[in-house]
């Protein structure tokens, strides 16, 4: 693929444009932005995020073994060079980590390191909020990031715009001003249960289509949000029925709510984000064998 430089710097990836002295660099960027686009135009992006909750330790997760400050300043915790799967001369993860090692050797994965903001606060339920709202004012935090984006984004009467799988509290990130995400812990309770009586089934699902008056915006509302359940649920039981694999699945509960999604995405729900927690990183004590066993989870799922 080739391009001009004017061409180059008029290509939007993301939100911006971005510029690189590299020769190769603006060759590769192109191609990585025209397979965004090509995506993007057939609907095919999906958004899984996984939350690490409690605080995962990213310097024992993505390892500067080579840093001496690293060296010098962690006596229990250090893991040494000849432990770490490498990534490079400076960096390497965790030794849990070889499902992410062998997604980095195979070009599916990338890390981004030091992300924040300027003068972070250091309060964990707030910095949560923050770093879920995207918003450093504490009056302006009624919404979530994914929740502003389907207000804008979602259409009514299609599948769940969003899923968010797990028995833990919905994440703020979700919260919008008009669309509902759905919080599920067992997909195959998220049903009507009319005791096998279809008829009980159709009066239900005529009644949420009947027309209301105009104004009730509350009530339109309510029906809109049940007619999208009503129509998801059924969905969701579909794909849970049809759906085979060869992939042997770990009994990790996180691999299990994997596998979950990866049936919705075989059925071709119009979902396009879905949500799940790893809880447990709030390792104060005892860390070196805990963050082992969650890496190790979250690595194999």
């Amino acid at each position: 693929m080739n391009a001009t430089r004017r061409q180059f710097l008029k290509t939007p990836l993301g939100s911006s444009t971005l510029l690189s002295m590299s020769a190769a660099a603006p060759q590769f960027l192109l191609q990585t932005s025209a397979a965004a686009e090509t995506a993007k135009s057939s609907s095919e992006n999906v958004l899984i995020v996984i939350q690490l909750s409690g605080g995962n330790d990213g310097i024992n997760t993505v390892i500067p073994y080579a840093d001496d400050a690293y060296n010098a300043n962690r006596f229990t915790l250090r893991i040494g060079s000849g432990q770490v799967k490498k990534i490079d001369d400076h960096l390497g993860f965790h030794p849990a980590m070889g499902g992410f090692s062998d997604l980095m050797e195979d070009g599916k994965l990338s890390v981004i390191q030091g992300v924040g903001y300027p003068n972070p606060n250091r309060s964990h339920f707030s910095s949560m909020d923050i770093w879920h709202t995207c918003n450093r004012n504490e009056k302006d935090r009624s919404t979530g990031w994914i929740g502003r984006y389907l207000d804008r984004t979602s259409e009514a009467g299609s599948d769940v715009p969003a899923l968010h799988l797990g028995s833990d509290r919905q994440p703020l990130a979700l919260v919008g001003e008009n669309v509902q995400t759905p919080t599920v812990s067992s997909l195959e309770d998220f049903k009507l249960d009319v005791g096998g009586d279809s008829g009980l089934r159709d009066s239900i699902q005529s009644r949420a289509e009947m027309e209301r008056p105009e104004g009730a915006s509350l009530l339109n509302f309510m029906q809109q949000s049940s007619l999208s359940a009503l129509s998801s649920s059924q969905r969701v039981q579909e794909a849970l029925s049809g759906y085979k694999t060869s992939i042997d699945y770990p009994s990790f509960p996180l691999a299990q709510r994997l596998r979950t999604i990866a049936q919705l995405i075989d059925a071709e729900m119009s979902t396009r984000i879905y949500y799940l927690t790893l809880n447990g990183f709030d390792t104060h004590a005892n860390q070196g064998a805990a963050h082992q066993a969650l890496l190790t989870q979250l690595s194999q799922s």
